[in-house]
């Protein structure tokens, strides 16, 4: 693909930029960060393929430690050595070595943990689990929109001239955010242009922009949101970034996530909800004895990339009071490890809280590894992944509505992962707490 450069689109872009999403750029490019509860920057970071979070966070003492020693002879993370895990405090678990920057954040209260999370629903098919998860309706797969479209439909108060509200960072955009049409869908910014020489650019986009603006229909209007996402891309989101702090991504596709998601935070378009993914989690051969290999690799890019992210976000203008990030998978592994010196699909695993509204800590109830304490041989699930994002719609985002975003689900009670006001629930007019087909129903 041919890039236009920028001296290209600002030679000619004006005129087009005044179309986009009735001129609404001038409002928010540049201003200062707001501070009311629906300003929350939500980013949603998936590890696809089912991390292992007995490898992340295993226990380092107490009664399991033998029973994890015994599931896990080859895999197990070690006490001590070089590659030993880095103990949480007196807790009995601790971090992986690998994810050692995120120690900083751990100890200053910016990380929360929840052992033990998930679904009961999981039949162990990534397909089935990541789509409950992100349709948000655990069981169902045929609700027409994800969960993360229905929070940004039912948070009162939600300003109507944003410009991004939402961003998905990958090829296709994120099924939590079905049924969005205002979500800005970039894997690369770079390469998000128009094609041809610079010189026809401003030709090439009046014509397209009086081209699709003759008629109404969603053909036409699909063309006039593409023209708009390019220019907002080009003109913001593309070209050099030299983050804060002194902050180190990874030199990979997630750092590259990572860093456009915090460009677009600071460039105040208006940002609500970000969506990203880190696969590669389905370890099953090889995953790496002794706390070595190639989860530790994975674990290593996650954490440097997290960190990297808060300390951008938390120098110069502070961004991180008004963010919260959720890493999660669709399910963990099994407790025992196989024959290939790997783990099989498993239950529950571990969601990480990352904010400046933290409250920092493990939280959920830990099931145990003794043989009666495990599930069919998993890591059993104590803390539905519902209840701990519906604890951040409602206190970071000032969503009440938790009860629409995930239809059927009645079981909330704030855990305690995130500082903030607790709401009482609005009920949609018709809605029961066990009806699961009202948005489904009712969203476009």
């Amino acid at each position: 693909m041919v890039l236009s450069t920028r001296r290209g689109f600002l030679v000619g872009g004006s005129a087009a930029l005044a179309g986009i999403a009735g001129s609404r750029l001038p409002s928010f490019a540049f201003s200062p960060p707001k501070l009311s509860a629906t300003d929350e920057v939500l980013v949603v970071l998936f590890l696809r393929g089912g991390m292992d979070g007995l490898s992340l966070l295993p226990p380092v003492s107490g009664p399991d430690r033998a029973y994890y020693e015994a599931l896990r002879p080859n895999l197990q993370v070690p006490t001590s050595g070089s590659a030993a895990a880095i103990p949480l405090g007196t807790s009995g678990f601790g971090l992986h070595p690998a994810a050692a920057p995120l120690m900083p954040l751990w100890q200053d209260g910016r990380l929360a943990i929840v052992q033990a999370s998930g679904m009961d629903e999981n039949e162990r098919s990534h397909f089935d689990s990541q789509d409950w998860i992100e349709l948000g309706t655990p069981g169902l797969s045929g609700t027409t929109t994800g969960w993360l479209t229905r929070h940004l439909a039912s948070v009162p108060g939600l300003p109507p001239e944003l410009v991004v509200p939402s961003l998905s960072v990958a090829d296709t955009q994120a099924v939590s955010l079905l049924g969005s049409y205002d979500t800005l869908n970039v894997a690369s910014p770079d390469s998000f242009s128009l094609i041809g020489p610079w010189q026809w650019l401003d030709a090439q986009r009046t014509s397209l922009r009086a081209l699709y603006g003759a008629e109404a229909d969603w053909l036409h209007q699909a063309g006039l949101q593409a023209l708009d996402a390019v220019d907002i891309v080009e003109l913001y989101l593309s070209g050099p970034y030299t983050p804060s702090g002194g902050a180190v991504y990874p030199d990979t596709w997630l750092g590259q996530q990572l860093q456009l998601i915090a460009r677009t935070i600071k460039m105040d378009l208006g940002l609500r909800v970000a969506t990203l993914d880190l696969g590669g989690w389905d370890t099953h051969e090889y995953q790496g004895d002794g706390g070595e290999g190639f989860f530790a690799q994975l674990a290593g890019e996650l954490a440097q990339g997290l960190a990297a992210l808060y300390i951008d976000l938390d120098a110069g203008p502070v961004y991180t009071s008004r963010f919260t990030l959720v890493a999660m998978s669709e399910f963990g592994r099994r407790a025992e490890e196989n024959a290939d010196r790997g783990t099989d699909h498993g239950h529950g695993g571990p969601m990480l809280i990352l904010s400046g509204n933290a409250i920092g800590g493990l939280h959920g109830s830990w099931p145990g590894l003794r043989p009666d304490q495990l599930a069919d041989g998993d890591l059993a699930v104590t803390t539905d992944f519902r209840r701990v994002l519906s604890e951040i719609l409602v206190r970071r985002c000032g969503n009440p509505n938790w009860n629409e975003v995930f239809p059927g689900y009645s079981g909330y009670a704030p855990l305690g992962v995130v500082y903030g006001s607790d709401l009482e629930p609005i009920f949609a007019d018709g809605f029961e707490s066990g009806d699961t087909t009202l948005w489904s129903q009712t969203m476009p």
